[in-house]
Parts: structure tokens; C-alpha cells; sequence
């Protein structure tokens, strides 16, 4: 190993990682587009062209191993005493796989967002991130000055690279690329806090053990926020009445307590899921913020417009008036829609139930619209 890893070869691979560099970096300012455009090419070719997809997504994992593997080499050549790459070198390198990853991830972040929920908070953060990992003088200052800080934004960016890439990928559920990517998140985090061990006393590691702590229900608890990077609503409806044979939503009514009770309501839901994911999904009615129903809902991939799935309400309490909320969840606890409507005594101040397909997120960019009576091509 030693007759290897020999002071004059490292230093001539130092000096051809430093010369690479150098010519690199009047050039990297291309490096976030090309990011970006991989990402959004990924996202659209993941059911046409699987292949490219899971290519592009798996360009993205080889880029953060040989990151992590940087990492390790030099802190195995430090502990033996050999010359290691500049620190500067090594925060472009990483500067370049950070913008990388934000701007590959940022189209499936964008499209998935339910932006009248609390996802709209966490999109603009990642937007932040891309904006600072772009921005020379914020992101050295952040690398040089705010090190636990710097830990937290590189464990972020782990985050997403697992949340995207794998349900590309391995065919996994948002559900199981979630729980895969805050385990890889906090892996990665930790190492940030380890300072707090170098003495050790009981209260040192009481601190490390509550960081670690908060760290994983912050993560669990804040997955309502986190868009579903696999799954997305292409458009949704509130209805009196649905053909069951063409899965399209019927009728028009004003949502008042005796309609209700007469009628009951439908929720009309079409879930996007790529490359044939399978999932389950729950429709959760709220009234008044009060949880009253959870209806689970399977759902399958493989159409352009999406699964068409629908929940339907008939018991209705005695007094159904008031504001009323019907989440669109994934089985993980990721929110895939919302939808909003009130019932009043006066037909004039109830929301009317269209049975109109709206669509939502991506699918408004898209020039197909549903059509009812359209074949039947869900499974």
C-alpha cells in the first residue's frame, strides 16, 4: 500500500486534480443548467424512456460516492501523514455536486409541491439552497464560517438525492424512499455533532443523544411538508354523483346540509404515478379541522393523466355545516392534494360540486385535457 500511495504520486494526482479545476471553473457556471436540464429531462422521460431516467438518476448517486469517497481518502492520507488536496479544491468539488443535485431535484420538487399547503415553504427553501449553492461568496462563507451549518445543507442535499433517485431507480413506494432517505440524512447529519463527544461527560452525551433525537421526529414529523417526489395529482373534482363505468364525475349541485344528506359526495382523484409505482393513498375528510373519515384508495401507474380513484361520503353528521378539508395523502404521510369546500343553509354561500376534472401541479402545462367518456386505460 505504502510502496502505492508513494508523496511523489499524490502529489502529481493533487496536481492534475488541481490543473482539471482550474480549467473547469470559468465554465461552472453551466454546471446548475445542465443540472437542472437532466432533472427535468428525467422527470418527463421516466415513463418513456426508463432507461434514461434511471441513467441520469444513477450519474447523480456515482457523483455524491465519489464525494464521500473524497472525504474518506483524505482523511486517510491525512492520519498517515501524506499531502491532501487544498481545502479550497475540495469545497469546489463539492460545491459542484451540491448544485448538481439541487438543480437535478428541483424539477420533481417544483412539479410535486401542493402549494396551498405547507410544501410551498419547504420547495422555496430548496429554491434558497440552489440560489446559495450558485452564489460564490454566501456558499464559501457558509463552508468556511457555519461548519455544523454546512453539515446540515450537504445532509439536506443526501436527503433529496435519496427521495428522487430511488423510486426511479428500484421501484420503491414515496413511503419507503422517505423512511431510506431521512435514515441516510441522519447518517450523514450526526457526524456534524460529534464535537460535542470529544469530552465526554454524561451532559455531552445527553446533548448528543436530544440532537439526535430531534433530528429523527423533526425529519418523521415534517414529512407532511415534503413534497412526494414520485407521485403528483393531475386533477381533481367534487361531484354529487360518478359514472362508474367511465370513471368520470357526474352532476352539479350547491353543497347545502340537505343535499348532502339526500346525495352524499364524491372526491374525485387522478394520482400520477411513473414507471407503474403502486401505492396506496388515503382520502382523510376534515370538518371544522376535525378528523372524521380516512378512506384507503389503491392506486396504480401507467396512465398519462393519471389513476382516476374517488372516495364517497354519505354519512354526513347531523350538522354537516361549516368549513370541510379532504387531504389527498400517500401512505407515508406525504400530502398529494387538498381540496377545500363549505356548506351552508344558503345554496348562494355553499360551494357548488361541479363534478368538474380541474387540473393540478404539472398537468396544467399540458395541453390534454380529461375527457369524459375517453377509454378506460388504468390498469
Amino acid at each position: 500500500m505504502h510502496a502505492i500511495l508513494t508523496p511523489q504520486r499524490i502529489a502529481r494526482l493533487q496536481a492534475s486534480a488541481q490543473s482539471l479545476v482550474a480549467r473547469l471553473k470559468p465554465w461552472s457556471w453551466l454546471w446548475p443548467s445542465i443540472a437542472f436540464g437532466a432533472g427535468l429531462g428525467s422527470f418527463f422521460l421516466v415513463d418513456r424512456q426508463q432507461w434514461l431516467g434511471a441513467a441520469l438518476a444513477l450519474g447523480l448517486l456515482l457523483a455524491w460516492l465519489f464525494l464521500l469517497s473524497e472525504s474518506l481518502i483524505g482523511r486517510f492520507l491525512a492520519r498517515r501523514g501524506y499531502p491532501t488536496l487544498p481545502r479550497g479544491i475540495s469545497t469546489f468539488i463539492a460545491q459542484m455536486i451540491h448544485q448538481e443535485t439541487l438543480f437535478f431535484t428541483l424539477p420533481f420538487v417544483l412539479a410535486t409541491t401542493v402549494w396551498n399547503s405547507g410544501q410551498s415553504i419547504y420547495t422555496l427553501l430548496v429554491m434558497a439552497m440552489a440560489v446559495i449553492s450558485i452564489a460564490d461568496p454566501l456558499y464559501y462563507k457558509l463552508a468556511g464560517r457555519f461548519r455544523s451549518l454546512y453539515f446540515i445543507f450537504h445532509a439536506h442535499c443526501v436527503f433529496l438525492v435519496v427521495l428522487v433517485t430511488l423510486p426511479i431507480m428500484l421501484n420503491l413506494t414515496t413511503g419507503e424512499s422517505l423512511r431510506l432517505a431521512l435514515g441516510a440524512t441522519l447518517f450523514i447529519a450526526i457526524p456534524s455533532f460529534l464535537h460535542l463527544l470529544k469530552r465526554r461527560s454524561p451532559g455531552r452525551w445527553l446533548a448528543f443523544l436530544t440532537i439526535a433525537l430531534l433530528l429523527s421526529l423533526g425529519g418523521y414529523m415534517g414529512r407532511l411538508w415534503v413534497p412526494p417526489a414520485s407521485l403528483w395529482m393531475t386533477g381533481s373534482a367534487i361531484s354529487p354523483a360518478l359514472d362508474i363505468q367511465r370513471r368520470t364525475p357526474q352532476g352539479e349541485i350547491a353543497l347545502t346540509p340537505d343535499a348532502l344528506q339526500e346525495q352524499g359526495l364524491y372526491i374525485y382523484s387522478a394520482i400520477r404515478a411513473p414507471r407503474g409505482l403502486s401505492e396506496t393513498i388515503t382520502h382523510v375528510w376534515y370538518q371544522n379541522g376535525k378528523r372524521l373519515d380516512r378512506i384507503a384508495l389503491d392506486i396504480a401507474g401507467g396512465r398519462e393523466q393519471g389513476y382516476r380513484a374517488w372516495s364517497h361520503k354519505e354519512n354526513f353528521p347531523d350538522d354537516p355545516r361549516g368549513d370541510w378539508r379532504v387531504d389527498i395523502m400517500t401512505n407515508g404521510g406525504q400530502r398529494l392534494g387538498l381540496l377545500r369546500f363549505h356548506v351552508a343553509d344558503n345554496p348562494n354561500r355553499a360551494t357548488r360540486a361541479d363534478s368538474q376534472i380541474r387540473p393540478t401541479g404539472i398537468s396544467r402545462l399540458h395541453l390534454r385535457r380529461f375527457v369524459p367518456g375517453q377509454p378506460d386505460d388504468d390498469a
